[in-house]
């Protein structure tokens, strides 16, 4: 399986664990939120909403342009802070579904 393969996979799983957490139909931020130059969009927007409107769909014009992917991500150990917060078995698929993203990308998957 190539890394594009693995990461349309990660993706995918990272949209089903969104769908099933109930943290798909978020509000789009506004416009000048994209513009953060923080990491994550901290400052913007929810973590949620940047794995949404930011990550995923970069990911995706990434894949479908059979384009680099970047060489190496933690976006999971971030996302375990945010999470804290939320249930169990939501942050647990999260974070596996972030973990194999890492993963992808630093070539550990």
């Amino acid at each position: 399986m190539t890394q594009q393969d693995s990461m349309k996979q990660a993706v995918e799983a990272l949209e089903a664990a969104m769908k099933a957490a109930d943290l798909w139909r978020l509000e789009q931020p506004a416009a000048q939120a994209f513009a953060s130059q923080t990491p994550f969009c901290v400052d913007t927007m929810s973590l949620p909403q940047w794995l949404r409107f930011v990550l995923i769909p970069k990911l995706n014009a990434l894949l479908d342009a059979n384009a680099a992917l970047p060489a190496s991500s933690s976006i999971a150990p971030a996302a375990e802070l945010y999470l804290k917060e939320y249930r169990y078995s939501t942050r647990i698929s999260l974070i596996q579904a972030l973990e194999r993203i890492d993963g992808v990308m630093n070539g550990t998957h």
